[in-house]
């Protein structure tokens, strides 16, 4: 995760967690109807950086890499969220990888969900900050596991933190394979398929640049350069395929893939905004057989 300052809060917190929760939030102040997600929390938790994030989206909300970057962050959410709470798959527990200002524990329907939020320490305590000047309640189905990414066992850590390993599994992985190898890719997918038959998956990748269309390689060749700046380059792109294939040499099966423009209903981008789906990034779901 890209790191910087923020006064008042807390020395070296993930900024990236504040612009994902940014684009989230802007999404419902810049862009017209249909909504694609709603984070009704995601500018509460902003906390006072609110004002700051968001009016780069209210002043240049047209611009291409804002809008990308809304598009981006709604349609993971939505395709993530649709596939975890529909009816009939029996899971109820939730693991949320490099959680940030993820909303969905305070936003959804309280003890369903057994929710486990990784992350890592200090973004974690900053959270913890937000939601109490907030007044949001952290319901006692949360649970935060604090994880160095590069040192701690996560599936050891997360079962010593109550998940039962025995009972399927709902993980969110999301924003984050672009920043690591292809072997912590597999490293990790490989940590997770060690959960119970019928655990499930929903996670994102960056598309190389033979895959993307005009719009995917123009946001890439404006913010890779800034991401490396900041010190988090960009690593690794996947095609479909190729997602695929690790998520089966993990033990799972790829049940759905899915671009930008198929992981939402195909009404949501009827749209009279700037909002457009790119040939940038792609979603996949994937089951452990």
């Amino acid at each position: 995760m890209t790191t910087a300052d923020f006064p008042g809060i807390a020395p070296r917190v993930s900024r990236t967690a504040f612009t994902a929760a940014a684009a989230r939030a802007a999404h419902l102040l810049v862009d017209a109807e249909p909504v694609i997600f709603s984070d009704t929390l995601a500018a509460t938790l902003l906390g006072d950086h609110a004002d700051e994030l968001l009016a780069y989206h209210h002043v240049h909300g047209t611009h291409p890499v804002l809008a990308g970057a809304r598009a981006q962050a709604v349609c993971r959410a939505r395709f993530t969220e649709d596939r975890l709470t529909r009816g009939n798959s029996g899971i109820d527990q939730y693991v949320i990888l490099g959680a940030g200002l993820d909303s969905f524990a305070y936003r959804s329907v309280p003890g369903r969900f057994r929710v486990f939020e990784v992350d890592r320490a200090a973004t974690q305590a900053v959270k913890r900050e937000l939601l109490e000047r907030a007044g949001v309640t952290v319901p006692a189905s949360v649970t935060f596991v604090p994880v160095d990414f590069e040192a701690d066992p996560l599936r050891e850590r997360l079962v010593q933190s109550g998940l039962d390993p025995f009972r399927p599994v709902f993980v969110s992985w999301l924003g984050v394979t672009v920043y690591l190898t292809r072997k912590a890719i597999l490293a990790t997918l490989t940590d997770l398929g060690g959960f119970a038959p019928g655990s499930e998956i929903a996670t994102d990748h960056l598309l190389p640049p033979e895959l993307r269309d005009a719009a995917g390689n123009a946001y890439a060749e404006a913010v890779a350069p800034v991401a490396a700046e900041q010190g988090e380059p960009w690593r690794t792109f996947l095609s479909p395929a190729e997602m695929a294939d690790l998520l089966r040499q993990a033990g799972f099966e790829a049940v759905e893939l899915a671009g930008q423009r198929e992981s939402v209903a195909p009404e949501l981008w009827n749209r009279t905004d700037a909002l457009r789906p790119a040939a940038l990034s792609a979603l996949a779901h994937g089951r452990i057989r």
